[in-house]
């Protein structure tokens, strides 16, 4: 079974800060291991910085995502075109795929309804993944079409908690300290 298109939400049991409440899209996940991308941290680095020529493609707030702590200089796209005949474009989930930004882009800023732009990824080797969902780190969620191009990212974890059914939607309300709980 391939979880490609669906969502990694990090659980309290993480361990690890790097994905600290990450909400992550599973881009590729087969025998060779997984790789996605977080979907909710922006940062400072405006898209004018790292891919100039995809700025006036992209959607708000207009800031490169860190995407991962792995090959944080390879950037990765993933974008809505209003017409998936958009050259580059391979469709994920819900009308949202990856985007090629090794060719130009479009001359028409207007083909693309969101694009995101992701700093470095987040990959598992083969079983890597297994492993730490059998520990309970991670949860699997149905991705929505606006996840990964949400307008606001920082509240992206609790909203994906909160569209599934209990016990997994109370994570939603959990303290980042569940020790001072």
């Amino acid at each position: 079974m391939s979880y490609a298109g669906q969502l990694l939400v990090a659980t309290p049991l993480i361990g690890d800060p790097h994905f600290e409440r990450s909400v992550v899209m599973i881009l590729a996940h087969g025998e060779d291991g997984t790789f996605g991308v977080i979907v909710n941290r922006p940062t400072d680095s405006g898209v004018e910085e790292v891919v100039p020529q995809w700025r006036s493609h992209v959607t708000a707030p207009g800031v490169i995502f860190m995407g991962g702590p792995v090959a944080v200089d390879v950037v990765t796209g993933i974008g809505r075109p209003i017409d998936e005949s958009v050259p580059g474009y391979a469709p994920l989930v819900g009308g949202v795929g990856t985007v090629d930004l090794g060719s130009p882009p479009p001359e028409d800023a207007t083909r693309w309804a969101g694009l995101r732009l992701f700093a470095g990824s987040a990959g598992w080797a083969a079983g890597q993944l297994e492993d730490e969902l059998r520990e309970g780190a991670w949860w699997v969620l149905p991705a929505a079409p606006d996840d990964v191009l949400t307008s606001d990212p920082s509240t992206l974890w609790s909203r994906v908690l909160r569209r599934q059914r209990p016990p997994t939607g109370w994570f939603a309300n959990c303290p980042l300290d569940v020790s001072s709980n």
